[in-house]
């Protein structure tokens, strides 16, 4: 399967589903992924895909990569949108992660304090309590859910090493409404078994958590790229359409991705 690895410590602008013209902060090396999860579904591909031989950035090095991409921006465009954690794995990962936000807030502010600065982060580290300070300076915290059911949560999402679901709830519903919660929906199986998250069985369940949390905001998406595992389907858009509808009708700031 095909691959998607990001520069490193800055990449793009690319133009996201999501956020508009993003100009992305890859914290992980350029050359192999770093993630606390290992998603079937990652176009980063699984982890052991690709050992990366380099080191994850330090704090001085996104701050001087970052600089010089902002300065570039502003002389020849286009304007970003946003600024967003993402890459080859889990952002907050990084252990300076907490100090280069910092950094972060403060180039924004210089050069586009219209953009937004963003996390894609899938949610493993939301209970370290440096890690939550941090996420809370950003403009958008978007965090991953991709359902309640921890079995499922295995199949799809490979935590690696200790993954406390409750723990992780209790921590995104601490956030009071300043999270954005990202989720995942697919059809098609894995070795055999039926990995569509579309129906009642699991929607329902994460609807109930949802409303626990009340997130400023809920996005739904489904694959657009080549998956790790070939048996993938993207998820139908009358599925889509129907959770987004059951969103909206309890209430929430939902926007969907096909």
């Amino acid at each position: 399967m095909a691959t998607v690895l990001y520069g490193s410590p800055v990449f793009g602008p690319v133009h996201s589903r999501r956020l508009g013209v993003s100009l992305g902060i890859n914290l992980m090396p350029s050359d192999g992924k770093i993630c606390t999860f290992d998603c079937i579904y990652c176009e980063c591909g699984r982890n052991g895909s690709h050992h990366p031989k380099h080191h994850r950035p330090t704090r001085a090095e996104v701050y001087d990569s970052l600089r010089s991409a902002l300065m570039k921006m502003k002389a020849e465009g286009p304007e970003p949108n946003v600024l967003t954690f993402a890459g080859n794995g889990e952002p907050t990962a990084n252990p300076e992660f907490p100090g280069i936000v910092d950094d972060v807030l403060a180039l924004r502010d210089e050069f586009f304090p219209e953009a937004k600065v963003s996390v894609l982060s899938n949610g493993t580290r939301v209970t370290d309590p440096e890690i939550f300070s941090a996420l809370l300076r950003l403009d958008n915290n978007i965090q991953k859910l991709d359902t309640v059911d921890i079995d499922y949560i295995r199949l799809i999402d490979n935590p690696v090493g200790h993954y406390d679901l409750d723990a992780v709830i209790k921590a995104l519903c601490e956030f009071k409404g300043h999270v954005i919660i990202q989720t995942m929906f697919l059809a098609g199986t894995l070795d055999g078994y039926d990995m569509d998250n579309t129906s009642d069985r699991y929607v329902l369940p994460w609807l109930e958590t949802l409303k626990r949390i009340s997130p400023g905001q809920v996005m739904i998406y489904t694959v657009d790229r080549e998956t790790p595992v070939s048996t993938l389907r993207k998820a139908s858009r009358e599925s889509l359409d129907r959770i987004y509808g059951l969103l909206v009708r309890n209430g929430f700031n939902a926007q969907v991705s096909y």
